[in-house]
């Protein structure tokens, strides 16, 4: 079996205007979706980041996959590396910072190649990461601020989950998910308003929802002396607390007092950062995220030094595809130690570019897929239509300041707010 093509295809898709620390997200979401077709009629699927820098590098390494087999991975690293820094040598020892690049390109071609090995035996691609450890995979109903509609986009349809920016309106929210997907964990995006105003929405939260585990993430909004006042009002409130700073230096500082475990999706996020994450005690829960490890094999590598090292395992969401959402589960029932529920953006999404639509989420769960490889198929209707989208919206690098500028011309997206 060898590659024959390997093609690679931005989409855009439509996306609500859910607030953060960074501004509002834009009327469409980019993403890209990988072919990888071999000599034997197979097609392997990837999915990644759509901005143009991570186009320009799978641009450039998809004509470098012909020919090669899909179960040598190491020459996929290979040629990654040479493409995003020149030289093609493995390095000795990982360094600490600077591989992030090489990772998201190895990791949106490294889906597509295990798709096709796990096809080209006709299994499902969680056999060919070691087999299944659970049939389902839990996820966290994830929550917004929000506005109504977009600004200045009128062609643009209203999403139907209203204006949430208000306790009450945000716990209708939360109402919702877990009535239609049987969520089990609760998260709050943070850092749109003052840090007293959304952990009262936490208590709201709270009252409606005892049982349910919480998580808020300010996304590195808070200082770390606003995080140790805030502390006494969030003690016993939390599953976890998710990044309120902006450093492994500062969370390790927060870690000193933290009553709670702290956890990170900006911190930590490569494997060269692990060493100063174990020598800070900067965080206690690591959120992989399959697209910038380096891939599905690089999660599990992961998660096995958060059982050397004692610090959990959790999945990072961004808005993303049934591509992505499939593979997030495949490795995610084979995770021993991962020990809460991930987050996942689907909810939000209303478009799709697999075969009968979007994943099923049933008791806060999506069951793994049981077909060959992912078990996911493209549309390629939708895939036409979110590619002319994309050729369409105009928008080619995701920017919540310049959106949320729309609403608030003296917005600043500078870190720490509070």
């Amino acid at each position: 079996m060898k590659i024959t093509s390997a093609i690679v295809t931005p989409i855009a898709f439509r996306d609500p205007p859910l607030l953060n620390v960074a501004g509002v997200h834009e009327p469409f979401a980019l993403r890209s979706i990988i072919e990888v077709q071999t000599d034997n009629g197979l097609v392997g699927l990837g999915e990644s980041y759509g901005d143009l820098g991570t186009l320009a590098n799978l641009n450039a390494l998809a004509p470098l996959l012909v020919g090669l087999d899909p179960f040598d991975l190491n020459a996929l690293t290979a040629r990654a590396n040479k493409v995003v820094t020149g030289s093609s040598d493995f390095a000795p020892q990982i360094s600490t910072s600077g591989t992030r690049a090489v990772s998201v390109a190895i990791g949106a071609f490294e889906v597509a190649f295990l798709d096709l090995q796990a096809q080209s035996i006709g299994r499902p691609l969680y056999e060919v990461l070691g087999g299944k450890l659970r049939d389902a995979v839990s996820y966290s109903a994830y929550l917004f601020y929000k506005f109504e509609r977009h600004r200045d986009d009128p062609g643009y349809p209203a999403d139907d989950w209203g204006d949430c920016r208000t306790h009450e309106a945000v716990v209708g929210q939360a109402r919702r998910m877990i009535e239609e997907f049987g969520f089990s964990s609760i998260k709050l995006k943070a850092g749109v308003f003052e840090p007293d105003y959304e952990i009262e929405t936490l208590r709201h939260l709270r009252t409606a929802f005892p049982s349910h585990p919480l998580r808020i993430d300010p996304n590195g909004g808070w200082s770390v002396e606003t995080t140790r006042r805030l502390m006494p009002q969030l003690d016993g409130l939390l599953e976890y607390l998710e990044d309120p700073t902006n450093s492994l230096a500062e969370m390790g500082d927060v870690s000193t007092f933290a009553t709670m475990p702290l956890a990170t999706n900006m911190c930590t996020v490569e494997f060269g950062h692990i060493p100063e994450t174990i020598r800070r005690n900067a965080v206690q829960v690591i959120l992989s995220d399959h697209h910038y490890w380096g891939g599905l094999r690089a999660t599990q590598h992961l998660a096995h030094l958060g059982r050397i090292f004692n610090f959990g395992i959790s999945m990072h969401s961004n808005s993303h595809m049934g591509i992505s959402f499939a593979a997030m589960t495949h490795v995610g029932s084979t995770i021993p130690n991962l020990d809460y529920a991930c987050d996942t953006h689907y909810p939000w999404q209303v478009e799709e570019v697999i075969e009968g639509g979007k994943l099923e989420i049933k008791n806060g769960s999506v069951a793994v897929p049981t077909g060959p490889g992912l078990g996911v198929k493209l549309d390629r209707d939708a895939l036409a239509r979110l590619h002319q989208q994309y050729l369409d919206c105009g928008i080619r690098k995701r920017d919540d300041a310049t959106e949320m500028r729309k609403y608030d011309p003296s917005f600043n997206p500078a870190r720490p707010r509070y």
